[in-house]
């Protein structure tokens, strides 16, 4: 399958979308364990993301150029953790697809695991912490394996997708190791991680965003 840059940057418009929908869940999953403000975080990153796409990236066609901007904004927008986080994850998708135009299973694969593994470095937590990297860290390893096995994106995609799905509901029975939440120890099983909820949502988005585009086709 191939995406294109106008593609893309729809996909980054369903992000938009889906934050302002899921902000007020994302902020009560964050009540729970920290200052309760995730979604509205989101909020203001994609906001200000939302306004690059209709205008400075409105005639943009390189993706990389895109997914850059799209991390730049989301940093300066957004002064909390969550910030440096997702734009070393778009900034380094960014590398992996540099000059293309439209990116074909291999860009997508790349560009995907490139985003993940440039959070897990940038974040530099581990599976069981409590964080979006145990959303993150099944997700890029599955798809790596899949990837390989097959060469066909959007299989492989969907089964890492899956074991991202599984990461964020086990954040549910961990204990806090991380940031403001790991002050309340044993208290803060029970509840999901908004981090590893948030980064699930960005990934099924794009997984349902793909999917629509094949059906279309």
């Amino acid at each position: 399958m191939n995406l294109t840059a106008k593609q893309l940057k729809d996909y980054f418009k369903e992000i938009v979308e889906m934050i302002e929908k899921e902000k007020d869940y994302l902020c009560e999953l964050d009540r729970k364990l920290g200052d309760g403000d995730h979604g509205v975080t989101m909020s203001i990153g994609w906001q200000a993301v939302n306004e690059k796409l209709n205008n400075e990236l409105a005639e943009e066609q390189d993706c990389a150029k895109i997914s850059l901007t799209v991390g730049k904004t989301f940093l300066s927008a957004v002064g909390s953790s969550v910030g440096p986080l997702y734009a070393t994850g778009f900034m380094r998708g960014a590398k992996a697809v540099k000059g293309k135009t439209e990116m074909n299973d291999n860009d997508l694969a790349e560009y995907w695991i490139a985003f993940a593994k440039g959070i897990k470095e940038r974040g530099q937590a581990e599976v069981g912490d409590k964080t979006m990297i145990d959303t993150l860290e099944p997700f890029f390893i599955s798809l790596e394996k899949q990837f390989a096995e097959s060469n066909e994106f959007l299989p492989a995609f969907t089964t890492a997708v899956e074991e991202a799905k599984k990461g964020m509901e086990s954040t549910k029975d961990i204990v806090s190791k991380k940031g403001r939440s790991s002050r309340l120890g044993e208290r803060s099983i029970g509840a999901q991680d908004p981090g590893a909820t948030s980064a699930y949502l960005i990934l099924s988005t794009f997984l349902n965003f793909v999917k629509g585009q094949v059906e279309v086709r």
